[in-house]
């Protein structure tokens, strides 16, 4: 029996939408098992960045995808080494904004960097709602 080749990725998932779900999905096409690593809230404070949804919820949405098989909390920037070796990890798949960035694993699985949903972001739509919130608070 082959030994089933498996796929990691780390994000916050904050504000779940379509260029998260086409990055589990194409991330999955490139194993049989896809091990998502969510951010917790206290590691986003740390990046400094704030998300809407707490690590529970976000981690709850990652863990219902029909993509992925297990789920984790990332909690530094450190761990990945040690869950690439923990996990029996063959590959590493980040979306292109992060390109070059985790070369280093380079040693201990293949990296691939995928392109990003264009026109969508987490960020992208904070920003939206933030504006149209303006907007209405400011029609009041």
């Amino acid at each position: 029996m082959l030994k089933p080749r498996t796929v990691i990725t780390y994000g916050t998932f904050d504000l779940f939408h379509i260029g998260h779900l086409r990055l589990l999905k194409r991330a999955k096409q490139h194993g049989d098992k896809l091990i998502v690593f969510v951010s917790t809230d206290e590691f986003n404070a740390e990046k400094g960045k704030s998300s809407i949804f707490p690590y529970e919820h976000r981690a709850e949405i990652i863990e219902a995808c029909q993509y992925v098989d297990e789920v984790y909390p990332e909690t530094s920037w450190e761990q990945k080494i040690d869950n690439i070796k923990e996990y029996n990890v063959n590959t590493f798949i980040i979306g292109d904004d992060w390109k070059g960035k985790f070369d280093f694993l380079k040693p201990y699985c293949n990296v691939i960097y995928l392109p990003r949903t264009e026109g969508i972001s987490s960020t992208n739509l904070k920003q939206v709602i933030s504006l149209l919130n303006t907007i209405k608070n400011s029609m009041e």
